[in-house]
C-alpha cells in the first residue's frame, strides 16, 4: 500500500486551444492514469492528480506549491496533448523537486479503423512530450524519462524505482548523522568534505564526544536493560557464558545499555545515522557491535571508523527500500577466493554487519578483538542469505562526490566458516570478479560500502541523478 505521508504530484500539460470538451477528456484520462499508478504495488507513494495545466502562471504556482510541501518528494509530468513548452519555462526555473517525464498515452493500441482528426488532436502525446523534453534539455533540467503505457510492468518498475529514489533524496535532505569521534587516523577513503556533502545532499554531519554518549549509556534505566536482554534471549541463540548466571552475563547487560543509550542519544537529537571509531571509545566499556547491528535493522544508518558517507548510504538504502523484502548494512570487502572460475568476495567487518541481511536465527557471541581497547565485544554471527544485491559506495574526489554501484549475487560460502566470529556475506560480482574489481580500483572505490538487497541498481542511478552526483555503475545496465 502506498505511503500517503509521501506524495508525488502528477502534472498534466495541455493548452486552451482545444476547448473545454477536449480538456475535460484530458482531465478524465489523466485521472484514470493516476488511478492505475496508485493501484500498482511497485509504487510506494501516493500519486496525487493535479488539475490540467494550460498557462504559465498556473504551472509556476503549482511547482512553487510542490517545492514548499514537505510531503511532496517529486513530480511526474505528462503532456497529454500539446502543451507549448515556452509556458513551462517560468515553472521549470523554480523547480526544486525531482522530476519524472512520463512519455505515454491514454490508449495502448491505435483504433486504426476509426481514427479521425478529433482523435489525433486529443491523442498527441508524441507531439507534446517531445516539445516538453526539448525544453527540459535546453534548460539543463535533470529528470528521468520513462516511455511506454502505464499498464506495462516495465514502466511500473521504472516509476517505482524513481519514486523510491525520490524518497531517498527527501530523506537525505533532512538527515543528521552523528559522529562519535573523528575519522580513523591516517585513513583516506573514509575522510572527506562534510560541508560539500551538506551542500549536495542536504545531510548534516555533526560530531559529539564519545564520552557524551557514554554518559547516556551509563544512565540507562535497569528496566530498559532487562527488556533488551530478554529480547536478545528470545530472538537469538545466546552463548552460554552470556546468559543469566553465565560468567559474562554482565557484558550482555552492558551492550543492552549501549543499544538503549545510543538510540536515545540519536533520537533526542533527531539523528537517523551515526558512526563510531574504535580508536575513541570515550568511556564505553566495549566497542559498539551489537548496537550497530541492531540499530541498522531498526532503520538507522551506520558507518565504522568515522565513515559518515557509508552511514548516509545505509540510511538511504533503508529509506528507499522500506516495505520491500531484504535488508541493508554497512559492509567491507575483506578477502578473496581467487580460484579460477570460482572467484568470490568475503565481506564482513569487526562487529557491525546488520542482521537485516539474514532471515536465519543469528548467534550472539563474545570474542576478543586485539586491536580494540576495552572489554571483549559482543556481536551477532550469521551468514547473509543468498540474494541479488547492490553494493554502493560514495567517495570524495576532491571536486565532486562519486557514487559507485555494483550488482552482486550473494551466495552461500563454498564451505562453512566455523572459526570466523563475525557476521559476513559472500558474493560474486556481476559480470565477473576481475572486470568489476579492476573497474572499482580504477574508479577509486572505497573499502566500505552499503550492501543492499532492497531493490536494484536502477534506484541508485535515479538517486545519483536527483542529487547531481557522478554515477559510475561497474556492472549491470547503464541506467541514468
Amino acid at each position: 500500500m502506498a505511503d500517503a505521508a509521501r506524495q508525488v504530484w502528477f502534472l498534466t500539460g495541455s493548452q486552451d486551444l482545444y476547448g473545454e470538451t477536449t480538456l475535460a477528456k484530458v482531465a478524465e484520462q489523466s485521472q484514470a492514469l493516476v488511478a492505475e499508478l496508485n493501484a500498482a504495488a511497485e509504487i510506494p507513494v501516493e500519486i496525487v492528480w493535479k488539475p490540467v495545466l494550460t498557462t504559465s502562471d498556473a504551472i509556476r504556482r503549482l511547482i512553487l506549491d510542490a517545492n514548499s510541501a514537505d510531503e511532496v518528494v517529486g513530480l511526474i509530468a505528462w503532456m497529454h496533448t500539446f502543451s507549448p513548452a515556452k509556458q513551462w519555462i517560468r515553472g521549470l526555473h523554480v523547480l526544486a523537486k525531482p522530476l519524472l517525464h512520463l512519455h505515454t498515452q491514454a490508449r495502448v493500441e491505435l483504433p486504426f479503423a476509426t481514427i479521425d482528426q478529433e482523435f489525433m488532436n486529443l491523442n498527441q502525446s508524441a507531439h507534446g512530450d517531445r516539445e516538453f523534453a526539448y525544453m527540459l534539455t535546453r534548460m539543463g533540467i535533470g529528470r528521468k524519462s520513462v516511455v511506454g503505457h502505464s499498464s506495462s510492468p516495465r514502466v511500473l518498475r521504472q516509476i517505482g524505482a524513481w519514486t523510491r529514489a525520490a524518497i531517498g533524496r527527501d530523506e537525505l535532505s533532512r538527515l543528521t548523522v552523528i559522529r562519535f569521534g573523528d575519522n580513523m587516523r591516517r585513513v583516506a577513503d573514509t575522510d572527506g568534505d562534510r560541508i560539500e556533502a551538506e551542500i549536495k545532499l542536504g545531510t548534516a554531519v555533526d560530531t559529539w564526544a564519545s564520552s557524551e554518549v557514554a554518559a547516556v549509556v551509563d544512565a540507562a534505566p535497569q528496566r530498559e536493560v532487562r527488556a533488551l536482554v530478554d529480547e536478545y534471549l528470545t530472538r537469538y541463540d545466546v552463548a552460554a557464558e552470556l546468559r543469566p548466571g553465565g560468567s559474562h552475563h554482565q557484558a550482555l547487560r552492558d551492550v543492552a545499555a549501549q543499544e538503549w543509550g545510543i538510540k536515545t542519544f540519536l533520537d533526542e537529537r533527531g539523528a537517523r545515522a551515526w558512526v563510531s571509531n574504535f580508536q575513541d571509545l570515550g568511556g564505553l566499556r566495549q566497542l559498539p557491535g551489537l548496537a550497530a547491528q541492531r540499530l541498522q535493522a531498526q532503520g538507522y544508518g551506520f558507518g565504522p571508523e568515522g565513515d559518515w558517507r557509508t552511514a548516509i548510504l545505509v540510511r538511504a538504502a533503508l529509506a528507499m527500500g522500506e516495505g520491500l523484502t531484504g535488508g541493508a548494512s554497512m559492509m567491507e570487502e575483506y578477502t578473496y577466493n581467487l580460484v579460477d572460475g570460482h572467484e568470490g568476495i568475503l565481506g564482513s567487518h569487526m562487529l557491525e554487519v546488520g542482521p537485516g541481511l539474514t532471515t536465519s536465527r543469528a548467534r550472539l557471541e563474545q570474542h576478543p578483538l586485539s586491536i580494540v581497547p576495552g572489554d571483549d565485544p559482543i556481536r551477532l554471527v550469521f551468514d547473509a542469505d543468498p540474494a541479488s544485491a547492490v553494493l554502493v559506495d560514495m567517495v570524495d574526489m576532491g571536486d565532486r562526490l562519486r557514487l559507485i554501484g555494483t550488482e552482486v549475487e550473494i551466495v552461500a560460502p563454498d564451505a562453512p566458516l566455523p572459526a570466523l566470529p563475525t557476521a559476513r556475506a559472500y558474493w560474486r560480482p556481476q559480470p565477473s570478479f576481475a572486470a568489476v574489481t579492476e573497474a572499482a580500483l580504477a574508479a577509486g572505490g572505497s573499502h566500505h560500502h552499503v550492501l543492499s538487497t532492497l531493490g536494484g541498481i536502477e534506484i541508485w542511478a535515479d538517486l545519483a541523478r536527483m542529487l547531481d552526483l557522478e554515477w559510475l555503475p561497474l556492472s549491470g545496465p547503464r541506467v541514468g
